[in-house]
């Protein structure tokens, strides 16, 4: 197998780069930008730390990462599995990026910074949604923004609702439990009760 080993053979390979995918990126959220934040209701967070890399779906309303400034951004962290690997990593390394998405925009914008973990209560009461707050707010410095073009989403053709894939057509969290633990936990009395666990530990 042939594989490339340095950057120089890379940028041989691939050329150079455009003037527009140099121009779009910033080191902090300018208005264009922010629009763009406040519209999405989904990103995944990326990390890292010593036992390797992290990426986590986050969720919520549009604009549920608050742009607190062009250099600051705040993302709550709701109610998950408290597992916290993407917490754990930020507290030995803060390096994060963000992927935001917004459901039938092409476009996906990119963060990079480095975090914090704040547990400051009037921070946290800021976020309150159904009387609940969160455990954490990150606290995310901005160090480079810039858009992704479209190319990946049209390849998918992700948002596209005639290319939805049934439920069945895939295993099921029940399913995928069952199997992983040699039917220790899971299976269809998991599936049944998990959409009413989901909507009562959503926040």
């Amino acid at each position: 197998m042939t594989t490339i080993t340095t950057v120089q053979d890379l940028e041989t390979l691939y050329g150079e780069v455009g003037e527009a995918s140099i121009a779009k990126e910033t080191d902090r959220v300018v208005p264009v930008y922010r629009a763009f934040i406040e519209a999405s209701p989904f990103a995944a967070l990326a990390t890292r730390g010593p036992e390797g890399l992290d990426c986590s779906p986050r969720g919520d309303g549009p604009g549920f990462i608050r742009v607190q400034d062009e250099k600051t951004l705040l993302l709550p962290d709701r109610r998950g599995n408290n597992r916290i690997d993407s917490l754990r990593n930020i507290v030995r390394d803060p390096q994060v990026a963000l992927l935001f998405l917004i459901p039938g925009i092409g476009e996906t914008l990119r963060v990079n910074g480095r975090a914090d973990i704040s547990v400051d209560p009037a921070l946290l009461d800021s976020f309150v949604v159904d009387g609940k707050a969160p455990k954490t707010v990150l606290v995310i410095h901005v160090e480079a923004v810039y858009f992704q073009c479209s190319r990946a989403i049209v390849r998918a053709d992700l948002w596209n609702p005639d290319k939805r894939v049934s439920r069945k057509a895939v295993p099921s969290p029940g399913e995928m439990l069952a199997a992983l633990s040699e039917n220790r936990i899971g299976g269809e009395s998991y599936d049944k009760a998990l959409p009413e666990r989901v909507k009562t530990t959503l926040y």
